[in-house]
């Protein structure tokens, strides 16, 4: 029987607004909620301001649209609904 296949999850933050660390600090956070969950979650250098993050392809945020930088608690609670809507984050999901 084959496993399901890993998502990845990419990371583009703007390199001339200094994002890299921000960007970085999601990544670990998300590896550490999700480590065996995922395949890879990558940063991609880019310019202009952008800082957007996508499941699998899927543009799940994007700072201009959604109005800034994500919070962990949301950036967890979006990446658990597509990979296992069904799991608790513990105390991410209490109010």
């Amino acid at each position: 029987m084959t496993q399901p296949r890993k998502p990845r999850i990419a990371i583009t933050y703007c390199t001339q607004c200094q994002w890299l660390l921000r960007a970085g600090w999601m990544a670990q956070e998300l590896l550490s909620t999700f480590a065996d969950d995922l395949r890879e979650v990558v940063l991609v250098p880019a310019t202009g301001g952008v800082f957007r993050i996508e499941y699998e392809d899927e543009l799940i945020w994007e700072r201009k649209r959604d109005g800034g930088f994500p919070d962990v608690k949301t950036l967890k609670q979006l990446v658990r609904d597509r990979l296992d809507p069904d799991r608790d984050l513990g105390h991410i999901d209490r109010q």
